[in-house]
């Protein structure tokens, strides 16, 4: 593990990620997340497996290029964004729609 987030795994995270694809994976026991730009591997699974009380056995990341975005005149980018797909031991879940 990085020393960058020693102490506060919780930084890592930032949101679950919610689309077509990352649903489908759920069959498959795979969480998609928004992390970290600066976010290691070992970090991912330390802040996983300490947030939720699961078991991990692999983690991908796609770290893809920044979007451009314009606004009239101004040109910039937007925000770095990093996917980390984290696979669960069988058995584990993360419940991510809470049931009412």
């Amino acid at each position: 593990m990085t020393e960058r987030f020693t102490g506060r795994l919780a930084d890592v995270i930032r949101r679950p990620l919610i689309t077509e694809k990352a649903t489908r994976a759920l069959e498959l026991n795979q969480y998609t997340f928004e992390v970290d730009h600066r976010a290691a591997k070992p970090d991912i699974k330390a802040a996983v497996e300490q947030l939720f009380d699961v078991k991990v056995t692999g983690v991908s990341t796609m770290n893809p290029p920044r979007r451009s975005r314009r606004i009239g005149k101004y040109a910039g980018k937007r925000s770095q964004v990093k996917k980390a797909v984290v696979r669960l031991a069988e058995g584990n879940s993360i419940q991510l729609f809470p049931e009412s």
